[in-house]
């Protein structure tokens, strides 16, 4: 399980070379495509997430950065509301140059584009997860008040 908070950005160690689909490319041919779903509204979100330290042999550090407005290709994310997401990451592979761009990089896990070495290829999910999502210190949708304490007994009477 992922922890975060909300409106900031999110650094993780994903394992991902455990189920490596397309061995025949190199790791540095390798991106992943994030999906997040939000289990209370069913809201889906995809990003493909900056990977700072590359490819490791066993896991993948993934790091997302928060953004008002939110660009997939680039690891920019907006996730709301809090609460617990589920997260499924996807091997995409090129054969040729990596561009993480409109056009050159699949949108969704479906999305199937013209067949060239320059564009990505959705080989397959490798994990998936839970994201527990915590808002921010002060930002909580549920708020309390609180009452003075009554006078007189706090009895409440039923019956006959």
């Amino acid at each position: 399980m992922i922890q975060a908070i909300t409106e900031t950005g999110l650094s993780t160690n994903i394992s991902t070379e455990d189920n490596r689909i397309d061995t025949s490319v190199a790791s540095t041919q390798i991106r992943f495509l994030v999906k997040f779903i939000n289990d209370l509204d069913g809201s889906i979100a995809y990003a493909y997430p900056q990977l700072t330290n590359g490819i490791k042999p066993r896991f993948t550090e993934m790091a997302f950065v928060y953004n008002i407005n939110p660009n997939m290709y680039s690891g920019q994310i907006k996730l709301f509301p809090a609460g617990h997401w589920k997260y499924e990451v996807y091997e995409v592979s090129w054969t040729g140059t990596v561009e993480v761009v409109f056009g050159k990089a699949p949108a969704t896990e479906t999305d199937v584009l013209p067949v060239s070495s320059f564009t990505g290829v959705v080989q397959g999910i490798v994990t998936k997860g839970i994201l527990n999502l915590t808002e921010r210190s002060g930002t909580e949708q549920v708020q309390y008040t609180q009452h003075a304490e009554p006078d007189e007994t706090n009895y409440i009477y039923y019956g006959q």
